[in-house]
């Protein structure tokens, strides 16, 4: 017979939305990139903090806003805050265990997907989650990892 074992998590008994890391840590530190474009422009830089994301949360350009590493819970907090998302969402983006899923929130469009990739140094199957959020013209993304999942093998 097959048995799952749970992983016990210091999230039991907290309230809903407290934002707990719940999985591996898979990045040293944060990277935030972000890109930004309109018919005449681009703009492709990275960020030092989540405050340099406050001006582009209103402007009329597209902005992508890409978040590397989920292991600095300040950080998601603080996305959280400047563009005004569900506590829910911030507690599913840190909890790496989560089942693929989609929700529509009044705000936003969230989506948790798994992103495969397979390490022929290691001989193994790399799993990372990968977050999605659709704002009106923003779309922020969250990965467990630095860089692209095209990398991970040729690392």
């Amino acid at each position: 017979m097959l048995r799952f074992i749970r992983k016990r998590t210091e999230k039991v008994g907290l309230a809903p939305g407290t934002l707990v890391r719940v999985g591996e840590k898979k990045a040293d530190h944060v990277r935030i990139r972000v890109i930004d474009y309109d018919q005449e422009n681009l703009e492709e830089r990275e960020l030092q903090s989540i405050d340099e994301c406050v001006p582009y949360r209103d402007k009329p350009t597209v902005t992508w806003i890409n978040i590397d590493g989920l292991h600095d819970v300040d950080v998601i907090e603080k996305i959280g805050k400047t563009f005004n998302l569900h506590p829910l969402v911030l507690e599913d983006i840190v909890n790496t265990d989560q089942r693929p899923k989609m929700e529509d929130y009044e705000n936003c469009i969230f989506i948790i997907s798994k992103m495969l990739s397979y390490d022929d140094k290691e001989g193994r199957l790399n799993i990372e989650q990968f977050s999605l959020l659709f704002l009106p013209n923003v779309i922020i993304s969250f990965q467990e990892r630095i860089g692209d999942i095209r990398s991970y093998g040729s690392s």
